[in-house]
């Protein structure tokens, strides 16, 4: 076992490091590690979160599923819902700025709490030339796709963050400026709306991935109050971009997978979403004076849920099914 090096930001924190190869780690990567970790212990989310250092990364392993609020609040509902899922987030340790920027249809990183983390659209990946200007018809926020707390479930029925997570920054033991509250793939922080001296950031100095250089990691990410609000692309170098986690959909159980749920037209209203002690979840929400719902809970197969829906995707008919991840 090899204990953390001090590091100026975060805190250094006591954690079990775990490597792969503990005896040919650069004294860089353990570094970078232990700032990873230390993000997540200092934040208090290190009993839902793990953190497993290799040679080259930091995996962060998570469920996907945050302890607070989900759902509520979405009028432009795509119909899908949150399932927990295993997720391995790789976090280069050896960050290293490239010459052009990289964007995807899925998550760009990950926050301190294990929930992914994708660019503000919900239209597909975008180009280059889409990175430069607001993409007002696939922002999810203005389209009200998001919950109160800056994520919802997407085509994987996983939850994740398209803007700043607000809820997640409420539970942060060490919330404030300095905090970092997740990592890109790339291996570079993710900070709030200001510097991490508490400064407010001065207008154009973000750039095209809402980032700017840094002096304890070469360079930063962050959240804004105006698009693109959080990561829009990254600026590292990523070798198996690729290759990075996409959450899967959930299949029937009985064979083939659910087809994705379609917004309905002119959004629904009063959708909220709750959860009782045993697991069973439901959507309830209304649509043109129908009420519509999604319900689920864990069925005896392990990974699997028993669903009962009556959906406007469906034309309003009960449907039952099993499906698992």
């Amino acid at each position: 076992m090899k204990s953390a090096p001090k590091i100026p930001r975060p805190a250094a924190v006591a954690f079990t490091l775990l490597t792969a190869c503990a005896s040919s780690a650069a004294f860089a990567h353990e570094d970078h590690c232990a700032a990873i970790a230390a993000s997540v212990a200092d934040a208090g989310f290190d009993t839902s979160v793990t953190v497993i250092c290799t040679d080259d990364h930091a995996i962060i392993q998570s469920d996907t599923y945050p302890d607070h609020q989900l759902m509520t609040g979405i009028s432009g509902t795509n119909e899908q819902v949150p399932v927990p899922a295993d997720y391995a987030a790789p976090v280069l340790l050896s960050p290293k700025l490239g010459t052009t920027p990289l964007t995807r249809d899925a998550a760009l990183g990950v926050a301190v709490n294990g929930v992914p983390i994708y660019d503000y659209t919900g239209g597909g990946e975008m180009a280059q030339s889409d990175l430069a200007h607001h993409q007002a018809q696939h922002d999810t926020l203005q389209t009200n796709q998001l919950d109160l707390c800056g994520g919802h479930a997407g085509r994987g029925d996983d939850y994740h963050y398209h803007v700043k997570p607000t809820c997640m920054i409420d539970q942060m033991a060490n919330a404030g400026d300095e905090a970092i509250i997740g990592w890109a793939f790339d291996g570079f922080p993710i900070y709030g709306d200001n510097n991490p001296d508490g400064t407010e950031i001065t207008a154009g100095v973000l750039d095209v991935c809402n980032g700017q250089t840094d002096e304890a990691f070469g360079y930063r990410y962050h959240t804004s109050s105006r698009a693109p609000y959080i990561v829009q692309c990254l600026m590292g170098e990523v070798a198996d971009f690729d290759r990075l986690p996409r959450v899967p959909p959930l299949s029937a159980s009985s064979g083939g997978g659910a087809a994705p749920g379609r917004p309905p037209r002119g959004g629904v209203q009063n959708l909220v979403f709750t959860e009782d002690a045993n697991g069973r979840r439901s959507m309830d929400y209304s649509h043109e004076g129908e009420s519509y719902f999604i319900r689920y809970a864990p069925s005896e197969q392990t990974g699997c849920y028993d669903f009962t829906t009556r959906t406007v995707t469906n034309d309003g008919e009960v449907r039952t099914g099993e499906f698992c991840r």
